[in-house]
């Protein structure tokens, strides 16, 4: 492998020097995108030429755009001369393969801004939605794809989706689709494409099985990192606070952060699917503009959940990791572990998700007495002053200082309700006394029925009298 290191010297400042189209370098200017990352800069020069790399770099510097602009230039529009010159015009032409729906659809979402007017045909395919519009894109034509490697996969055994004519194959998040169990699905990907595309690896981390992966599946990559390897793995930009707090009391701290200075955007992690939950149900029930995020939710809840986000709609994300794996959203001011991470790859994970492309964020770990042995690992793995946190309630003093919080703020923007409860046992007596009211009347009306009946009964009996056994006649009756 030729390993390239970040460069000290003066940063190429606009993407046309690097030799990008100008119809995709004016897409991204019209959004205020002129200057590119390092991750952006070091990437595009060899991936524009077709060569193989893996690209290693911290999360939120950058990368989708490193391998989003070769792909959108590499790829034949269907507008371009040559396109009815393809092997096979109408098949994916590029596949994108993302460890999550939700940075799938990111990825896809960055790739049609920046190819606004490239003309290409992009289709984002993931499970947990109908299968249906994704096979009348395939079968109208598609230039990139954009998927998950299970639903990739589905498609692919259906015979719906021929990946056989790829020329550039990209995993990204690679060592994340490792964690999830993906790496079968991934290799099965690999290997019903062509032997001779441009294969191109993102990853934060580069744990054993990914550098295996790419020396079977790969042709001499260059390996392009953004940093230097004694770099600290987490966002430089990103302020760091990790208190050792109670579990009782950690709605209460959190609900006080989202009020300090500059907070706007904020993203609370969970350990589990029901803790996100009853998190998000208390800070609704505070007045906060929140909402969960986790597996258990349908697909077109999450990504209502994430429109809303985006747009600022939503101020606060509770989510588990695995739902959370691949968001990309700018403008997250704050980043609140609820529950200390499993390692720090987790943590790192976490806290990338503010102080992204050069932006400033704040990162709050809350860390139970249980936990502190496992916080002590992650702390001692990346090198951070934090080994011993401080015992950290919702009324401490440095905690309000820490976080900018402004003196004397409660963990409520509206006060709690509690006459629901009084309302909705009173409400339930009155309909307990109508119920019994009802099951009164209706007995009274039941027996007069009855009593009625039988009274009509006696009315209409048609009595006879017998004389020695013989049957008397009217008249006799009546004359008797």
């Amino acid at each position: 492998m030729v390993a390239c290191s970040h460069r000290t010297g003066t940063i190429l400042t606009t993407f046309k020097e690097l030799g990008v189209l100008p119809e995709i370098a004016d897409a991204l200017a019209r959004v205020d995108i002129t200057t590119p990352f390092p991750i952006q800069e070091m990437t595009l020069s060899v991936a524009l030429m077709g060569t193989d790399l893996i690209g290693q770099a911290r999360t939120g510097t950058g990368k989708t755009l490193a391998f989003g602009i070769p792909v959108l230039q590499r790829s034949v529009a269907p507008h371009d001369p040559d396109y009815s010159e393809l092997a096979a015009p109408g098949k994916p032409q590029a596949l994108i393969v993302a460890p999550t729906r939700e940075l799938a659809i990111q990825v896809s979402s960055d790739l049609t801004l920046a190819g606004s007017d490239r003309g290409l045909r992009i289709l984002t395919v993931y499970g947990g939605v109908p299968y249906e519009p994704q096979l009348d894109a395939l079968t109208e034509g598609v230039d990139v794809v954009v998927g998950t490697p299970g639903r990739l996969i589905d498609l692919m055994d259906r015979k719906c989706l021929d990946i056989s004519h790829v020329k550039c194959l990209v995993l990204d998040e690679a060592d994340e689709m490792l964690d999830l169990g993906f790496l079968p699905d991934v290799e099965k990907l690999l290997r019903n494409t062509p032997e001779t595309r441009q294969t191109m690896l993102f990853s934060a981390t580069m744990p054993a099985a990914i550098v295996g992966l790419a020396r079977m599946h790969m042709r001499h990559p260059m390996n392009i990192r953004a940093e230097h390897s004694t770099d600290n793995q987490t966002v430089p930009a990103t302020a760091q606070f990790i208190y050792q707090a109670h579990d009782l009391d950690k709605p209460e701290m959190v609900a006080r952060m989202l009020q300090a200075e500059g907070a706007d955007l904020a993203i609370v992690f969970t350990r589990t699917k029901r803790q996100a939950q009853r998190v998000a149900d208390d800070l609704q029930e505070r007045g906060f503009n929140a909402s969960p995020l986790h597996g258990d939710m349908a697909q077109t809840a999450r990504e209502r959940a994430l429109a809303k986000f985006r747009e600022g709609k939503l101020q606060v994300l509770v989510a588990t990791d695995v739902a959370a794996r691949g968001i990309d959203v700018s403008g997250v001011t704050h980043v609140v572990n609820y529950t200390c991470p499993e390692d720090e790859k987790t943590y790192v994970h976490r806290i990338g998700r503010t102080g992204r492309a050069g932006a400033s964020g704040t990162a709050v770990t809350l860390v139970d007495w249980a936990d502190l042995h496992r916080w002590k690992m992650i702390n001692k793995a990346l090198d951070l002053p934090f080994d011993e946190p401080a015992e950290t309630y919702s009324s401490s003093e440095h905690f309000f200082h820490d976080l900018g919080i402004v003196p004397g703020t409660k963990g409520r923007l509206k006060p709690p309700s509690d006459s629901a409860p009084a309302k909705k046992s009173q409400k339930s007596g009155q309909r307990s006394g109508q119920k019994a009211a009802g099951q009164k009347s209706g007995r009274a009306q039941s027996d007069g029925k009855q009593a009625a009946g039988s009274e009509s009964n006696r009315r209409k009996r048609n009595r006879r009298r017998t004389r020695g056994g013989q049957g008397s006649s009217p008249k006799a009756n009546s004359e008797g």
